[in-house]
């Protein structure tokens, strides 16, 4: 039962492209196939495939193989260390993004008006203050 809905987790983000593709596929079949296939430039594949890759690690690795490497991972609760990765994981997600659109537009600014650099140096590291948010909650979550 466990592993049908781990499947089920890892298919969720698939869902948009098939709706997609099943309002298209009268009027431009061969796009639609095209879309669905890559879906939003394999965003959704990406992340399907990310999603079941972490259930089945998750639910398929041994305990014993998890406490090898410390006696306090013996006594760890697996669902805290599958919210500590998910926090750690959605955050560095979240920060890429951020990081990414705040970085483009800092270099157009400081390419247009060189003085704004200290401004647009500070957004930047705004951004990517998220991803370090999400690792001290992980280990808020790990040594509680």
């Amino acid at each position: 039962m466990i592993l049908i809905v781990a499947v089920l987790v890892g298919l969720i983000p698939v869902v948009p492209a098939v709706i997609v593709f099943l309002r298209e596929r009268d009027k431009a079949p061969t796009k639609a196939t095209r879309d669905l296939v890559l879906g939003i430039n394999g965003f959704n594949a990406v992340l399907g495939l990310m999603a079941t890759g972490i259930a089945m690690v998750w639910l398929f690795s041994p305990t014993s193989a998890m406490a090898a490497g410390s006696a306090q991972a013996a006594a760890a609760d697996p669902y805290a260390t599958l919210a500590a990765a998910i926090s750690t994981g959605l955050a560095c997600v979240g920060a890429g993004i951020a990081v990414a659109s705040s970085g483009a537009a800092a270099v157009g600014a400081i390419a247009e008006k060189p003085e704004s650099f200290g401004r647009s140096l500070i957004f930047v590291g705004l951004s990517e203050g998220i991803a370090i948010y999400g690792l001290i909650i992980s280990f808020l979550i790990l040594f509680r």
